[in-house]
């Protein structure tokens, strides 16, 4: 007979607030920064924490503490419960309730006075083309926060509100990425076409090189970045539109895109939607913009000092 364990409130509550980076710290763990948030990876994907929060980001799956535990710890409530209440892993802090002052409203960052640091970022040390660029910043799909002047990738619903916006630091040494809070995944960055095709990508930047590096007839097409490797903007944009009828999976060149790329082309084939995965010949599609423009540049420096006369004849004459 199954031996009947009993929880008070109180303690349910303890166990459904543990702070999540904290066990997983406990348990030996790796748990990294990543913006707002945390990332820990569970062997099949990337899993999003905030607090006693956690998002499966391949699964489209998540929940609280105890949520968290019968799912990766293979246990029942009961086991759950007494697993984050210390029985068998010591006692953990709890995590403060999770921004609770917004009341879950998306809002956009602060918008600052000009872009020019942001665009400066993308056009110089990106090498995102010119005209593409100029294209998303006038169409408000891109601009730059007044504080620490990240580049802001804003993602529209069908109604044009913006309701998903993607975070990129644009400082020399930052390595900063990350989405606002209480974003809208199905309506990350992206751009309509009136084509039957879309293409996919897994972060804003990648989407923007792409276009430069096959900048010919781009606007006819749709583009969408998941920020991150979600096919949640995928469906939402097949919903929306339903001109699409062929997906090209555009994700980067390492272990985890070939296999998000595969699981994304089988979910969508699975609804009758053509695919294609096309694979860049570096880690990401902006690592192959930024080696084309640098070839490009050293060719034409070559070219020049071909062109240019010779010092010694040029005293002679």
């Amino acid at each position: 007979m199954a031996t009947y364990v009993h929880f008070t409130n109180e303690q349910k509550e303890r166990a459904r607030r543990t702070d999540l980076v904290a066990f997983l710290e406990k348990q030996g763990e790796e748990v990294k920064r990543a913006g707002s948030e945390y990332e820990w990876r569970d062997g099949f994907g990337k899993v999003s924490i905030r607090g006693n929060l956690w998002f499966h980001q391949y699964e489209r799956e998540g929940g609280d503490a105890i949520d968290f535990v019968k799912k990766f710890y293979d246990k029942n409530y009961p086991e759950a419960i007494e697993f984050l209440l210390g029985e068998k892993g010591g006692e953990l802090k709890t995590a403060a309730p999770v921004e609770k002052k917004k009341d879950g409203v998306f809002e956009l960052p602060k918008k600052n006075e000009t872009s020019h640091r942001a665009y400066a970022y993308l056009l110089r040390r990106r090498k995102i083309d010119q005209d593409v660029l100029t294209t998303f910043f006038r169409c408000k799909l891109i601009f730059e926060s007044e504080k620490y002047h990240n580049a802001v990738f804003v993602g529209y619903d069908k109604s044009g509100k913006p309701v998903h916006a993607h975070l990129r630091g644009t400082g020399t040494q930052s390595t900063f990425k990350g989405n606002a809070a209480y974003g809208n995944p199905g309506y990350s960055f992206h751009w309509n076409g009136k084509s039957d095709r879309l293409y996919l990508f897994e972060a804003p930047i990648d989407m923007l090189s792409f276009i430069s590096l096959h900048k010919k007839g781009w606007k006819e097409h749709s583009y969408a970045a998941c920020c991150g490797v979600s096919d949640r903007v995928a469906m939402q944009m097949l919903e929306d539109h339903p001109n699409i009828k062929k997906v090209c999976i555009c994700l980067d060149n390492d272990e985890e895109g070939h296999r998000s790329s595969k699981r994304m082309s089988e979910n969508l084939k699975a609804k009758g939607v053509e695919t294609e995965i096309l694979v860049p010949k570096s880690k990401d599609w902006n690592e192959d913009l930024v080696r084309q423009e640098k070839a490009e540049e050293e060719k034409q420096e070559e070219e020049a000092e071909e062109e240019a006369p010779c010092p010694a004849l040029v005293q002679s004459l």
